[in-house]
């Protein structure tokens, strides 16, 4: 059975609480990965105003380079494998992968690369990034939250928790099939725990 919900996007980011900002900035220096056991990426979409799906994805990768001296400058990659797109519905999933979605065959990866980041709360961050999608790139803006950065308590090693959701319209990356019927906005969401990688 596949692993439910565990991935885009889509597209990276950043996180804190309270004085999440200030955490951050004291974090160390260098890159940061993924804790495949605590991340996320899914998205949600209105089929015609009856329900509000929410379909993820099984297999991605998100890495964070972060300079705490100029946290603007830090930046945000994601990669996710298109086919392990999941849905919950196995028929479903076919049907996302195909031509008239994903095309996994063709295009078997969605990609997201940060271009700038803004600081826009104590604890929040807007990360702009290209995220690119059956070969179309489009500039799309994460609204992302620190939740927490500190040393994780368990592990001993720092780690930072973060929270972001993006809002997209699916036709600017030709993913149009049954428009109007189903809505073209579509909501990302991402969350992630992301411990720093160990350098030698």
């Amino acid at each position: 059975m596949k692993n439910r919900f565990r991935s885009m996007v889509l597209i990276p980011l950043l996180a804190l609480a309270g004085s999440a900002y200030a955490e951050l900035a004291d974090m160390p220096a260098g890159d940061y990965g993924m804790d495949k056991s605590h991340a996320y990426i899914t998205f949600s979409y209105s089929p015609p105003g009856f329900s509000t799906p929410h379909i993820g994805f099984n297999s991605f990768d998100l890495k964070l380079a972060l300079d705490p001296e100029n946290l603007e400058k830090s930046s945000v990659t994601v990669t996710i494998d298109a086919a392990s797109v999941d849905s919950r519905v196995d028929r479903f999933d076919g049907h996302l992968a195909g031509k008239n979605f994903f095309d996994v065959a063709n295009h078997p990866e969605i990609t997201f690369q940060s271009t700038s980041m803004s600081k826009t709360g104590d604890n929040t961050f807007d990360v702009v990034g290209d995220l690119t999608i059956k070969g179309i790139t489009n500039s799309v803006t994460l609204s992302a939250t620190i939740n927490k950065a500190a040393d994780h308590p368990m592990r001993k090693i720092p780690v930072i928790g973060m929270s972001g959701e993006a809002k997209v319209l699916r036709s600017d990356w030709g993913l149009d099939r049954a428009l109007p019927n189903v809505g073209d906005e579509i909501t990302i969401y991402v969350t992630a725990e992301m411990p720093k990688v160990a350098t030698n």
